[in-house]
């Protein structure tokens, strides 16, 4: 089998060498025996929502994501598809804010996202959440280590669970202990270092999810 794999704006969002997470996804893969096809999907081109088992979306300085923020528009509704669908996705920091309502930046402008998922980002005055991170994912009890560098303040609606609860570090808001998002497939998170490289449990995690989604769709056609 060949596993398909998207990466929105590959090409405009690496920050902190976000691109490891690419990488050791398609290590995984492998390491299971399947091949992987790997496209960038960037400004003005189309996004299928039936192309892809799995998507990878990073992150930028502000002027990157304020590009990136205008294109996905387009994109939005067949993004929307693709998690309504089951789809797997990991997004990392500027991609996990677009996903939501809005963010506001690091200058105080508000940025529209794609409304996908319920959640929300606010910036802080002249502050930045930065160090090491560890967080406890409730729903496998698995732990994760990272680094986090953000100045965004997300907080999540009804129906969104944190993909782990803070035990060092700030996390989403540097309120209510909750880090990064779940909702069906998607994988959201503010760790860098990259997320998938210092956790490769949450690396064979999604690819077995992807895995089992390109199966069923193969049985399903």
């Amino acid at each position: 089998m060949k596993l398909r794999i998207g990466h929105l704006y590959g090409n405009l969002l690496n920050t902190y060498g976000d691109n490891g997470n690419l990488l050791m996804l398609q290590y995984c893969a492998k390491q299971r025996g399947v091949q992987v096809e790997t496209d960038i999907v960037s400004l003005n081109q189309p996004f299928n929502p039936n192309d892809y088992d799995l998507v990878f979306f990073g992150g930028g300085q502000d002027y990157e994501q304020y590009i990136v923020s205008k294109d996905i528009q387009a994109k939005a509704d067949a993004i929307k598809t693709y998690i309504d669908n089951d789809g797997v996705l990991l997004a990392i920091c500027g991609g996990y804010q677009l996903l939501g309502h809005y963010y506001v930046d690091a200058k105080g402008k508000k940025i529209s996202g794609i409304s996908a998922i319920d959640y929300y980002t606010l910036n802080q005055d002249n502050n930045r959440f930065i160090g090491d991170i560890t967080i406890v994912d409730e729903e496998t009890g698995d732990t994760y280590n990272g680094f986090e560098n953000h100045n965004g303040r997300t907080f999540l609606g009804d129906g969104v669970q944190p993909l782990g609860i803070v035990q060092v570090g700030k996390g989403n808001n540097g309120e209510d202990k909750t880090e990064g998002a779940r909702y069906k497939n998607v994988f959201c998170s503010y760790f860098h270092g990259p997320l998938l490289v210092r956790n490769n449990h949450l690396a064979e995690r999604i690819v077995d999810l992807a895995i089992k989604n390109h199966q069923k769709k193969n049985l399903l056609a």
